[in-house]
């Protein structure tokens, strides 16, 4: 069986055995495959970032955690090339690796009519938000996103004034005013904060986790400088004064 395909299978039996488990040994016997390979494959996939876990005590084996997996949803042709096009879409944004699997994941069971259909529409071309740099510092603010986890930031705020190593909690992303932000709790001011993306330098991902709190309760103003953009002025065909739209 070829590693991708196998390593597909290792996370579908993980999830069919639900709390309890499966050994190295039992998958090896279903993949025929070496208990070894199954371990270095166990090791990808936690490298990978898949929630694999150990069983400890008599017999012991592997678990996948239980929100690791959704159940099955029905789609139309439809409404799956509409979440196809808006992940597409959204592949400029600092969060592009799950939503790329997730585009391929629907791309491999939509019909070649479907497929088409979607790369019609998604190359039309639209204006859509700036591009973010898959680099380092995206991987680490999405891992910490993730696992809600503290980092640590190098950010510069509007006025130039330069903060290391800065504790937050990232919550979400957001796109608004052209410009990408980090929504997080600052644990060092003690309230929440837009932290505009083009201005964080560096991240670290400390590994403390981050506290429960619920994101759309405590976020609830635009970021500093972001006002709404007001319609120029209609001239009146009858000479007066220009007014408001």
């Amino acid at each position: 069986m070829p590693h991708p395909d196998r390593l597909t299978a290792i996370v579908e039996e993980l999830r069919r055995a639900g709390s309890a488990g499966r050994t190295a040994a039992s998958l090896a016997a279903r993949l025929d495959v070496s208990v070894r390979t199954i371990r270095r494959d166990l090791l990808a996939l936690q490298d990978a970032g898949v929630p694999v876990g150990g069983i400890s005590g008599p017999g012991g084996g592997y678990v996948l955690a239980q929100h690791a997996m959704l159940p099955p949803v029905a789609l139309t042709q439809g409404q799956a090339s509409a979440a196809a096009v808006s992940l597409a879409a959204a592949a400029t944004g600092p969060l592009t690796r799950d939503g790329a699997a997730a585009l391929e994941k629907l791309l491999d069971i939509m019909p070649p009519p479907g497929q088409r259909q979607v790369a019609q529409l998604a190359s039309r071309g639209w204006a859509g938000p700036p591009v973010v740099a898959r680099t380092a510092l995206a991987t680490t603010i999405e891992e910490a996103l993730r696992a809600g986890r503290v980092l640590a930031i190098d950010y510069q705020d509007a006025a130039g004034s330069r903060t290391l190593g800065r504790r937050v909690e990232p919550h979400l992303l957001a796109f608004t005013g052209g410009n990408w932000y980090l929504l997080a709790w600052c644990l060092d001011r003690s309230g929440p904060r837009w932290f505009r993306w083009d201005r964080i330098s560096r991240a670290v991902n400390t590994g403390q986790p981050a506290d429960g709190r619920d994101p759309f309760a405590i976020f609830t103003a635009p970021p500093p400088g972001v006002r709404r953009v007001r319609r120029a002025p209609v001239p009146d065909p009858r000479g007066e004064p220009a007014r408001p739209s």
